[in-house]
C-alpha cells in the first residue's frame, strides 16, 4: 500500500511505502541566511515525519544540496544541534543551483516509519 500526504500544487511532500517514508526536498525561505534556512528546513522535516508517525531518530538517509558549498560548516552547526549523534543517518552533500534565487539549502529525507 502507498500512502501520500501533504499535497502542494503538484506533489505530495511525503510518500510512505513498505515502512519507509520519502520526503520531497525541503527548502527554507529565500533571502534568509543559510543557517536560518537550515533551521526552517529541519522544522519542516520534523513536522512531516510526525505526520507519518515517525521522527528524526529514524532517518535513514539525507541528501543535502547547498547553493554554495562554503555554507557547509554553517549548516552543519545547525544540523549538529538538531540531530542526536547516536541516531545520525547516512548523508550525502553536494553543491548545485537551487530552483529559486536566494534558496541556499535543500534536504531530501528517507526514513523508517
Amino acid at each position: 500500500m502507498i500512502k501520500r500526504f501533504a499535497f502542494d500544487t503538484r506533489i505530495h511532500h511525503g510518500v510512505i511505502h513498505n515502512g519507509t517514508i520519502y520526503l520531497t526536498g525541503q527548502v527554507g525561505t529565500p533571502g534568509t541566511s543559510a543557517e536560518a534556512q537550515m533551521a526552517e528546513v529541519l522544522a519542516k522535516i520534523d513536522g512531516l515525519l510526525a505526520k507519518a508517525g515517525t521522527d528524526k531518530r529514524r532517518i535513514l538517509h539525507v541528501q543535502m544540496w547547498l547553493d554554495d558549498i562554503r555554507d557547509f560548516d554553517a549548516v552543519n552547526r545547525v544540523w549538529d544541534a538538531w540531530m542526536p549523534m547516536d541516531h545520525a543517518p547516512a548523508r550525502s552533500s553536494g553543491e548545485g543551483r537551487m530552483a529559486k534565487p536566494g534558496m541556499l539549502v535543500e534536504l531530501i529525507v528517507t526514513a523508517a516509519v
